[in-house]
C-alpha cells in the first residue's frame, strides 16, 4: 500500500489496489481514486505441458521479418503415453525436416550480431547487414563461399551506408579467420551480384576521412581540444587534391596535430591504432605538406610551430 491525497476524506490515506480490477481504492472511506489502471508488472505464468518445467514464458520470441517462419507456429509436443508415441514421433520428425527452412539464415544472423557486438556496432548496421545476407541468400548466391567472409563482407557495406565506416583491418579481426583478400573479394561479388537486378544494386556511398577521426582520436586518448583541432584539419584537407586513401589522410592529420601539442604520439602508437603502416604515413606526410599552412588550424598551432615541425 502506498499514501495519497482522497479527495473525499481531504486528506492523505492509504490505498488499497485491486489488481484484478485494476481499481485504486482508499482504504478509509472506499473512495475509488483511480480506475481500469493497466498492471505494468511482469506476468510469469506457466504454459508448459509438465508440471516440472518452470519456464516463465508468457509470449515467444520476437518476429523478424526477414524470416519465413518468424510468425507464430505450431510445435508438435513429445508424446506423454505409449499410444501416441509412433504418430507423434513421426510428425515430429517430419516437422523438423521442412518447418526450418530458415535455419542457415538464422545461424547467418547470429554470427553477423557475435560480429557486430565485437566491434562495438549500432543495431540499425547489424540489421542492415542481415538485409543485404538476405538478399543474397534469396538468390542462392551464398553458397559454395567462405560464409564468415561473406558475413563480415556485408557488415563492412552495412557500415558505409550508414556513413559509419570501419576500415577492412578492422573488419577482419573480427571475421572468424577470413583474410582481408577474402573479405575484399566478397565484397567485391555482393555488389556485383545484388546490383545485377534492377532497383537492388548496393550503393556503398563515399568515404571521407573525417568518418574515421573520433574512434582514431578516442584510440590513441587524445584531448577533446586535439580531437577538435584534428577534425577541422581533416575537413579542410578534403579542399586539396591530394591522392591519397581517407585512412592515411586521417593518419596524417592524427600524426600532425599530435606533434603540435604537449602530448605527443609515436609513429608506431598512430600506425597501431589507425591500421596504416608507419612507411605510408611518411610517404603520406610528403604529400600534405605542401599545404600544412592551410590545414592546421590558426587556433590550435602557430606559424612558428608549423615550421619546427619534425617529419616522421
Amino acid at each position: 500500500m502506498s499514501d495519497a491525497y482522497c479527495t473525499d476524506c481531504k486528506k492523505e490515506t492509504e490505498l488499497v489496489v485491486d489488481h484484478s480490477a485494476g481499481d485504486t481504492l482508499c482504504s478509509e472511506c472506499g473512495l475509488v481514486l483511480e480506475s481500469h489502471s493497466i498492471d505494468e508488472t511482469s506476468e510469469w505464468r506457466t504454459f508448459a505441458n509438465e508440471s516440472s518445467n518452470s519456464d516463465p514464458n508468457r509470449v515467444g520470441g520476437p518476429t523478424n521479418p526477414l524470416l519465413a517462419d518468424s510468425a507464430l507456429t505450431t510445435v508438435i509436443a513429445k508424446p506423454n503415453g505409449s499410444s501416441g508415441d509412433f504418430l507423434s514421433s513421426s510428425l515430429g520428425r517430419w516437422q523438423n525436416r521442412n518447418s526450418n527452412s530458415d535455419r542457415g539464415l538464422i545461424q547467418a544472423f547470429k554470427t553477423i550480431a557475435t560480429m557486430s557486438e565485437r566491434l562495438g556496432l549500432v543495431a540499425t548496421i547489424k540489421d542492415r547487414a542481415n538485409e543485404i545476407y538476405k538478399r543474397l541468400e534469396d538468390q542462392k548466391s551464398s553458397r559454395g563461399r567462405n560464409q564468415d567472409a561473406l558475413y563480415a563482407a556485408c557488415l563492412y557495406i552495412a557500415c558505409r551506408q550508414e556513413d559509419k565506416p570501419r576500415t577492412i583491418k578492422e573488419i577482419c579481426v573480427i571475421a572468424n579467420g577470413a583474410t582481408k583478400k577474402e573479405i575484399g573479394r566478397a565484397k567485391d561479388y555482393i555488389v556485383k551480384t545484388l546490383g545485377l537486378d534492377p532497383g537492388q544494386s548496393v550503393e556503398l556511398g563515399t568515404i571521407h576521412a573525417g568518418d574515421f577521426m573520433r574512434r582514431f582520436c578516442s584510440n590513441l586518448g587524445m584531448s577533446n581540444h586535439a580531437v577538435k583541432a584534428a577534425q577541422e584539419a581533416v575537413q579542410k584537407s578534403e579542399e586539396f587534391d591530394i591522392r591519397r586513401s581517407p585512412i592515411s589522410i586521417a593518419a596524417v592529420v592524427i600524426y600532425i596535430i599530435t606533434q603540435l601539442s604537449d602530448d605527443k604520439k609515436t609513429l608506431k602508437d598512430i600506425s597501431t591504432a589507425t591500421g596504416v603502416a608507419e612507411g605510408t604515413i611518411r610517404n603520406s606526410y610528403k604529400d600534405l605538406y605542401p599545404h600544412l599552412a592551410k590545414i592546421a588550424p590558426s587556433w590550435y598551432a602557430k606559424e612558428e610551430d608549423l615550421k619546427n615541425l619534425s617529419s616522421p
